[in-house]
């Protein structure tokens, strides 16, 4: 999520707050690191979006996504799994021609194969993900300090591999964790540890 170098130690922010330094290099950063990345989230549509953005995020940065954020809010109809498990391949044109999202085949085609996966689930996508949360360890102090992927992401990661699920490897399924309040990765000085 960070273009900082990975030994960085939590910056003190405009208002005087220290916080982790990727949360610093852009004003939608800010507001996502403060307000959202890490709080904990439970709601099958709101896990299944995060999961759906971590997928489309992989090889890009994180930044051209939570840019486009409304735009695939739009595209994929709030992320509504039932709505976009009945998806056509007259949407998935609609999808490619759409210059508002990431016109990636393979994963606007993973968001379809996902929500109809998430439907199967017996007890839902929150149910299934937040099975995966860990005792909460030793806050990082540095970048360095926070992994790409855990065995609970691989574990993850393979249980919705299991379930039909795609573009979720156990990096996608991890940075999901992080971003759904699953893991707390704020560094140990940010103001957000704790909040």
């Amino acid at each position: 999520m960070s273009d900082q170098q990975p030994e960085t130690g939590a910056a003190e922010g405009p208002d005087g707050k220290l916080r982790c330094p990727w949360g610093l290099s852009a004003p939608e950063y800010l507001a996502y690191h403060d307000e959202e990345w890490g709080r904990p989230v439970r709601g099958d549509t709101a896990i299944f979006e995060r999961l759906c953005l971590e997928g489309f995020q992989s090889g890009l940065s994180w930044l051209t996504i939570l840019r486009k954020r409304e735009n695939f809010r739009a595209a994929f109809v709030g992320f509504d799994a039932a709505k976009v498990a009945a998806f056509s391949e007259q949407d998935v044109a609609r999808l490619m021609a759409d210059p508002g999202i990431v016109r990636n085949r393979a994963k606007i085609n993973a968001v379809i194969t996902n929500a109809r996966a998430a439907l199967g689930l017996p007890d839902g996508l929150t149910a299934l993900v937040w099975r995966y949360a860990d005792e909460p360890g030793r806050a990082p102090r540095t970048l360095a300090e926070v992994p790409a992927s855990t065995p609970a992401s691989k574990a993850l990661s393979a249980e919705l591999r299991r379930h039909g699920f795609t573009f979720t490897g156990p990096v996608t399924a991890y940075a999901t964790m992080q971003a759904c309040g699953i893991v707390n990765d704020h560094l140990a000085a940010c103001f957000c540890r704790n909040p």
